[in-house]
């Protein structure tokens, strides 16, 4: 088995919450805690959430970790 690792992030809307609601029904599991930073740059609170995935694969870099 290989452990897949996402750092998932975006601006704090509701699309957030999505994508992260997404990979959980595709099978990834919440990695820690989430975080939670204003941009200053931007101008905007971005999110962060850390996930990973038990596959039966062998690594790759290659790999499209999203399609997993």
């Amino acid at each position: 088995m290989t452990t897949l690792y996402r750092l998932l992030t975006a601006d704090d809307t509701s699309a957030f919450c999505h994508k992260v609601s997404e990979a959980l029904s595709k099978g990834w599991t919440l990695h820690g805690s989430p975080t939670y930073a204003f941009d200053q740059a931007n101008g905007v609170m971005r999110c962060g959430q850390a996930v990973t995935k038990e596959v039966a694969v062998p690594y790759d870099p290659e790999m499209k970790l999203g399609q997993q």
